[in-house]
């Protein structure tokens, strides 16, 4: 054999477990195996396995979602809607705020409230032209609560 074939191949670094291979040399043949070992097994800890026979099926995306042709442009315009109530109620309470803090001219407080009233007004005006109240833009967040608080 020449001195070419008799040179470790290079190391490709520590096994997973941030330890060397099995002779403690990085490059040494156990390590090349015990990395191969080590990806099988990684590999199948994020295999997939099927549900025990008594669980319930959990539905895919398609059955979860409402995906019927009829309603899908209300419920984007619901969505598109309660993102900007979202905002209109963040900005009023950073208004707030400010004016709590004295941050704020007279002038500056009154033009900041006249503002959120127009803002608040135009809601209510998209919800009506689109058939939603302001109720239904509150999205019921499941354990979490609604995502917008009470008024």
């Amino acid at each position: 054999m020449t001195e070419e074939h008799r040179r470790p191949a290079p190391s490709r670094g520590p096994a997973p477990s941030g330890r060397p291979g099995a002779s403690g040399r990085p490059g040494a043949s156990g390590d090349l195996r015990l990395d191969g070992v080590a990806d099988a097994d990684a590999a199948r800890g994020f295999e997939l396995l099927p549900a025990p026979p008594g669980e319930p099926k959990v539905p895919s995306v398609a059955e979860r979602l409402n995906t019927d042709p009829e309603t899908v442009e209300r419920d984007l315009v619901k969505l598109v809607l309660t993102v900007v109530e979202l905002l209109r109620q963040l900005m009023e309470r950073t208004a707030l705020h400010r004016v709590d803090q004295g941050d704020l001219t007279e002038e500056q407080e009154e033009r900041i409230g006249m503002t959120l009233m127009t803002l608040y007004d135009r809601m209510e005006d998209l919800c009506e032209r689109h058939g939603l109240t302001m109720d239904e833009l509150n999205l019921d967040l499941g354990p979490l609560g609604t995502l917008l608080p009470p008024p």
